[in-house]
């Protein structure tokens, strides 16, 4: 394999002649091996221009600029330190790794994030420096122990393993328990580097924190220090040497001032703080923590965002993600439309104010999840336990038991994680728990790992969950209100990412008004009470006029597909077809009213962008099943067909370019509907084509 196998671009051209800053030093650098010939002030110069480059690429495109901005000296370090690919750095989250592609051969960021260009996060298929390409974090010390493990069985001890974690990371159970295992070896070749930057999205929290910032910010230390190096470097040369000398102590005045026990007696070397941009300190950290024959934990102190005033100066994350950007000002191109997020936000505060028992829950990202308002006006309802979703959820589950309504809110793909904690926590002890699922379905640009489609999926399987999938403003607003007043189970709302769709109306409920007539027959008109649950609400969004002949379609918009099933359902319409566009309220488990309904047409197509294996159209489908046996119905099955997420690992795209590659456009689906309907018979046809 070669080293490199996505070709490098011009790091000073972009696309339509839009000139980026020159960086004659980068566009230098092929291979990590380039970057020993440079000099401490080349080293310098060469941070300057990664800085400038990133700003203007990251501008165009969006993406993590605060977090690569602050690693840029630590990345320089870990690469004239380490000779990857023999030596294995692994990034955790991967938030931090524009800087490593850069230096590894990669410096076309002219389609960063897009199909065809470089992914935002490790990725083998670009290179053979990039190990772990899942984006969920606390998982690189896992990683990072395996493979010097491997190492060590192997004989390989001449080889190195690193890896590079964040403070907001270290507080995740899974760093916890790497730990422990790393501290019970001594003859593994693993250095851990942590990334201290007092930040995940937000301010990191808890314990570790406290103790992370006791190290960071000791004052004794820092005054000591300041005045040792006052004295010192006052003294010319000699002085500057010395001075020098005291960055690269193991042990001494640092470790009298500094409360770095904690970390030794896990067992574990520990060594820093260190400037993390400092470059000669770094590396300085660095080496003597490769020469030692243990796992060593180098405590690197960054700055999110630096060198970058908009993202110093922005208070609430520096910058962790943006989307397109003016360079100069770090303000949007384009202002965010009201997204689905603050209508969350908005409500949750709203329900909160007369709701004393709700209590918002976040796992270190209180901002990007919409808990940033209640948090604004009642600091104690909102609690951020860190990047540990498993405790999240258990956590919820014990404020249930004492009488507290716990809202969990976490992007979808988060969720993942903590499965075994909703079942066996939440769910078995029938918990009030409402669980806010945001970015839920397809994210595309955030890559493979962050596609929040597996949610629907996975919980459909969870015994008396029931989950909401609204389409717009109005619904995500009544789910929610639903949800906080269920205390006798487990309750899901999930959304998508980004802005509100435009508001569809529904014309009735299924179930009231216009009933099924047989083929060839007018609607008879027929007053049905309205559901008895609210869980069973589904809205009727379009309905055609029944011709003569022709199979019966019901097309079920799952959440945010609602808008494009009721688009392609006006296309079949416009053909004379005999149609009906419904959105269930909720979705798990199916509402009665569509088993029934679904179960007297001929044809029925879901249209969910979850996985569609397992997912919203399968349950549906089992679900008629059991009606029609329960009901000893005699009468032919409907045909489904489910319009979804393949079960595979989504690559980065747009989620535009995802929806025409899945089939979940308007036509798509018009045209699924129409080869499906055309294929099998109506209930006036002497054709039976009921298998799938």
């Amino acid at each position: 394999m070669s080293e490199k196998t996505v070709p490098a671009g011009p790091a000073g051209t972009g696309e339509a002649g839009v000139a980026l800053p020159r960086t004659p030093l980068l566009s230098s650098i092929t291979r990590p091996s380039d970057l020993d010939r440079l000099t401490s002030e080349d080293l310098v110069a060469l941070a300057g221009e990664i800085r400038r480059y990133l700003v203007s690429t990251v501008a165009r495109t969006g993406g993590h600029l605060g977090p690569n901005l602050g690693v840029v000296e630590l990345t320089l370090a870990l690469h004239r330190t380490f000779r990857s690919p023999r030596d294995t750095i692994v990034f955790d989250t991967g938030h931090q790794a524009y800087v490593h592609k850069l230096l590894t051969g990669r410096q076309d960021f002219t389609r960063l994030r897009e199909r065809g260009g470089v992914s935002g996060y490790p990725a083998r298929s670009e290179s053979v420096h990039d190990v772990v390409e899942n984006s969920h974090a606390s998982t690189s010390l896992s990683w990072a122990d395996g493979i010097a493990r491997a190492n060590h069985l192997q004989g390989h001890d001449e080889r190195h393993v690193v890896a590079v974690i964040g403070d907001g990371a270290m507080t995740g159970g899974m760093a916890w328990e790497a730990l422990d295992n790393i501290a019970d070896s001594s003859d593994r070749h693993l250095v851990i580097v942590v990334n201290d930057n007092g930040r995940s999205y937000a301010p990191t929290i808890g314990g570790l924190a406290h103790h992370l910032d006791a190290l960071r910010t000791n004052p004794g230390y820092e005054r000591v220090l300041s005045g040792v190096k006052r004295t010192l470097l006052s003294q010319g040369a000699p002085g500057r040497a010395a001075f020098d000398a005291l960055h690269g102590l193991k042990r001494g005045l640092k470790d009298v001032l500094v409360p770095s026990a904690f970390f030794e007696d896990l067992g574990i070397k520990y060594t820093g703080p260190v400037d993390g941009h400092d470059i000669t300190a770094v590396e300085f950290a660095l080496t003597r923590a490769r020469e030692y024959a243990e796992p060593v934990i180098v405590h690197v102190i960054t700055e999110k965002g630096r060198g970058y005033t908009p993202a110093e100066e922005h208070v609430p994350d520096r910058f962790h993600a943006v989307g397109q950007i003016h360079p100069e000002t770090g303000l949007p191109v384009v202002a965010e439309r009201f997204g689905w997020t603050a209508v969350f936000a908005e409500e949750i505060v709203s329900l909160a104010r007369g709701d004393d028992r709700i209590v918002g829950v976040t796992a270190a990202m209180q901002a990007p999840v919409g808990l940033q308002p209640l948090a604004d006006e009642m600091p104690t309802r909102v609690i951020d336990v860190g990047i540990a979703e498993q405790h999240a959820l258990t956590f919820s589950a014990g404020l249930a038991f004492a009488g507290m309504h716990p809202v969990v809110a976490l992007y979808a793909t988060f969720l993942n994680r903590a499965f075994d904690q909703v079942l066996m926590d939440v769910a078995l002890h029938r918990a009030g728990v409402t669980i806010v699922l945001d970015r839920a379905g397809i994210t595309g640009t955030d890559g493979a790992s962050h596609n929040g489609m597996w949610d629907m999926a996975l919980l459909a399987h969870v015994p008396g969950l029931r989950l909401a999938a609204p389409r717009d403003e109005a619904t995500l607003r009544e789910s929610l209100r639903t949800a906080v007043s269920t205390d006798d189970a487990p309750t899901v709302v999930r959304y998508p990412k980004g802005a509100l769709p435009e508001p569809l109306t529904a014309l009735r409920l299924l179930g009231s008004g216009a009933e099924e007539a047989q083929c060839g027959e007018e609607p008879v008109l027929k007053e049905t009470p309205p559901p008895a649950s609210s869980f069973d609400v589904v809205d009727v969004l379009l309905e055609s006029r029944r011709p003569a002949g022709g199979a019966r379609i019901l097309l079920v918009g799952v959440g945010a597909m609602a808008t494009q099933s009721y688009e392609a359902g006006r296309l079949l319409e416009q053909e004379g077809r005999t149609i009906t566009v419904v959105h269930p309220h909720w979705v798990i488990p199916a509402p009665a009213p569509l088993v029934t309904a679904a179960a007297d047409v001929d044809v029925v197509v879901v249209v969910e962008d979850g996985l569609s294996d397992g997912g919203i159209g399968s349950q549906l489908r089992d679900a008629v099943e059991e009606y029609q046996a329960a009901h000893s119905a005699t009468g032919d099955s409907p045909v489904f067909r489910r319009i979804g997420v393949p079960r595979q690992f989504v690559d980065t795209a747009t989620r535009a370019q995802l929806m025409e590659d899945f089939g979940m456009r308007a036509a798509d689906i018009a045209q699924t509907a129409r080869s499906v309907a055309d294929g099998v018979s109506g209930a006036c046809t002497d054709q039976d084509l009921r298998a799938e």
